[in-house]
């Protein structure tokens, strides 16, 4: 059976059209073992928008807790190998690489993740965790400098969070 295809269910029934969900309503995942192996790339972007002082500080390496960016794509590249456990109908696919990349603007950290993978099942939803989760930890790091008197985060939002980019090549041979 193919992704695309739905499992069962009378012809017309709006549950033909869910590919996670069977003709009773319970959720499962779906069977790709019938697509050949491909080679596939993903990339996604994202980006935490701080204050400029929050910026200056992870610029010089002030941040109390550390290097950020550098905390920030290992939580990245672990949230990619980890995406299976955490989003309940991804498949647990070999990772052959991640590339992060950090962008860093007056006001904000844009974060992108490249993805890429030798499957059945692409690898857009690894790169968007690894985009959300690195910009968590970012968030996380400076959270001290982004809390304002009364303990919130007025300036702090992670915001535009896409896939940019998605590749499907046969595999060759």
């Amino acid at each position: 059976m193919r992704d695309e295809q739905p499992a069962d269910g009378p012809s017309g029934d709006p549950t033909d059209d869910l590919t996670h969900t069977d003709a009773s309503g319970e959720v499962r995942m779906v069977d790709v073992g019938d697509k050949p192996d491909t080679s596939r790339r993903a990339v996604a972007r994202g980006e935490i928008r701080l204050t400029e002082s929050t910026i200056a500080a992870v610029e010089a390496d002030e941040i109390g807790k550390g290097d950020v960016l550098a905390t920030a794509r290992v939580g990245a590249v672990q949230a990619v190998k980890h995406t299976w456990e955490t989003i309940p109908m991804c498949h647990q696919i070999p990772i052959t690489n991640v590339d992060t990349g950090f962008a860093v603007e007056r006001d904000r950290i844009e974060l992108t993740v490249a993805v890429e993978t030798t499957g059945k099942t692409g690898c857009e939803m690894e790169a968007l965790e690894g985009v959300t989760t690195g910009l968590n930890v970012v968030w996380d790091m400076v959270k001290a400098a982004e809390k304002d008197a009364d303990g919130g985060y007025p300036d702090t939002q992670i915001a535009n969070v896409e896939v940019v980019a998605k590749e499907k090549r046969a595999l060759d041979g």
